[in-house]
């Protein structure tokens, strides 16, 4: 698997723990760049020099939600092309529905038992990993 650049969107810090444990785990040496909203996420965006792969974004955020941060995200031009994935607790078929009408790649609910949620982690970044064309 090849590693990737990605920018983890997420308020949560046991998120943004058990994401790290999991790329440590499948033993692929991704750079991810945390964010703790969608808004902080944008300023990372913003920079000049930021190259990602793929973008990793919860729904339910404060500040800037993932709802704003995906409508945000269709404004910038240099964001248009990267691959956005929600990853939420939220199951509501609206919500989903929201997510793919604002552009998303894909969408997975946060499975609660940890090799669950290893093995939804394995699959996306294996998948990301093989379709990215950069």
């Amino acid at each position: 698997m090849k590693s990737l650049s990605i920018l983890f969107v997420d308020d949560d810090k046991i998120e943004r723990l058990k994401f790290q444990k999991a790329c440590k785990q499948i033993n692929v040496h991704n750079t991810v760049c945390e964010a703790t909203n969608g808004s902080v996420a944008l300023d990372i965006l913003q920079k000049e020099n930021f190259t990602f792969d793929l973008i990793i974004s919860d729904i339910n955020m404060p500040k800037m939600n993932g709802f704003e941060f995906l409508e945000s995200l269709n404004t910038y031009q240099k964001s248009k092309l990267i691959p956005v994935v929600i990853m939420s607790t939220s199951e509501d078929i609206l919500d989903l529905e929201k997510c793919y009408k604002l552009g998303v790649s894909g969408y997975f609910s946060k499975p609660l038992k940890y090799l669950d949620y290893l093995n939804k982690v394995t699959s996306l970044l294996d998948y990301w990993s093989k379709a990215n064309l950069a």
